[in-house]
C-alpha cells in the first residue's frame, strides 16, 4: 500500500545528438566601432524670459498652496471624525453604565 508504483520505462528510441564543435574564440578587436552621433534637432530651444519665469514660479507656488489646502482639509476631516467617534463612545459607555445601576 505504501510502496510507490513507478510507471513503465519508455521504449521509444532515443535521439543521438552530434558532439558540439570545438570552441574557437573570435579574434580580439582592439578598436571599437565608432558610434554615429545623433543628428542635430530641428526644434527650437525653449528660452525662458523673466516674465515666463515669474509665471512658472507663481504657478508652482499656487499649485503647492492648493495641494497643501487639500491635504490639511483631509487631515481636519479625519480629526473631526475621530473626535465625534470618541464622543459617541463616551456617550454609549455612559448610557450602558447607567443601565447597570
Amino acid at each position: 500500500m505504501f510502496k510507490p508504483k513507478y510507471p513503465p520505462q519508455d521504449t521509444a528510441a532515443t535521439l543521438i545528438t552530434p558532439a558540439p564543435a570545438a570552441y574557437s574564440p573570435a579574434p580580439y578587436n582592439a578598436a571599437p566601432a565608432p558610434v554615429p552621433s545623433a543628428p542635430a534637432s530641428n526644434r527650437p530651444t525653449v528660452q525662458l524670459t523673466p516674465g515666463s519665469m515669474l509665471t512658472l514660479a507663481a504657478g508652482g507656488g499656487a499649485l503647492v498652496l492648493v495641494v497643501g489646502a487639500v491635504l490639511v482639509s483631509m487631515l481636519l476631516a479625519v480629526a473631526i471624525t475621530a473626535a465625534s467617534v470618541a464622543v459617541c463612545a463616551v456617550t454609549v459607555r455612559s448610557v450602558l453604565k447607567s443601565d447597570r445601576r
